[in-house]
């Protein structure tokens, strides 16, 4: 398996990073990956959403689920749980894809991982998608790992040409977010 570079952007107090080509039928699987992303807003989560054609409306159908993980640098809290408040039944906002730690204020603070999207130029099945991030959170003298495991389907047999990454409110202060196609 290898990792054809397809596009980079990066955001400055961006409202979004739109991916709106490069997403076709060359490849079955679709790898974005994000560096060092953080929110204008302190503690507001990295989000996705995708559409189909030259539709703008990034409101598809989603069914999705999360889990979280996480172990401070110490070792006296560690934590795996069910993250109901993150997962959607056939909903159609944003999907988070962080935990919600990120900083613009404080440089450590930041959120890093990838959404991959499985046969995205499909007309016959849904599209299956999984995403891992992880944040560096400070608390105080204490610093977290958290990484958000977030996995699901856009409930549509249209074809996905666009991916959408927004911040849960505001705008994304920063953040590099890349696409490859893993063929």
């Amino acid at each position: 398996m290898g990792l054809t570079f397809l596009s980079s952007q990066t955001a400055s107090t961006s409202s979004s990073i739109d991916f709106t080509s490069g997403i076709d039928g060359t490849y079955n699987e679709y790898l974005f990956t994000i560096v060092n992303f953080k929110p204008v807003t302190d503690e507001k989560s990295l989000c996705f959403q995708v559409d189909t054609g030259t539709a703008t409306t990034y409101g598809q159908t989603i069914t999705s689920t999360t889990f979280s993980s996480g172990q401070s640098q110490s070792g006296s809290w560690s934590s795996l749980s069910y993250e109901a408040a993150n997962d959607q039944a056939q909903g159609t906002a944003l999907q988070r894809l962080s935990y919600a730690g990120e900083s613009n204020t404080n440089a450590d603070m930041t959120v890093s991982g990838q959404l991959t999207l499985y046969d995205p130029s499909s007309s016959t099945y849904v599209k299956h998608f999984t995403a891992i991030t992880n944040v560096k959170y400070i608390s105080g003298a204490t610093t977290f790992s958290i990484a958000l495991h977030t996995a699901g389907y856009v409930n549509t047999t249209t074809a996905l040409t666009r991916v959408r990454f927004a911040s849960q409110s505001d705008n994304i202060f920063t953040g590099t977010f890349t696409l490859y196609g893993v063929g």
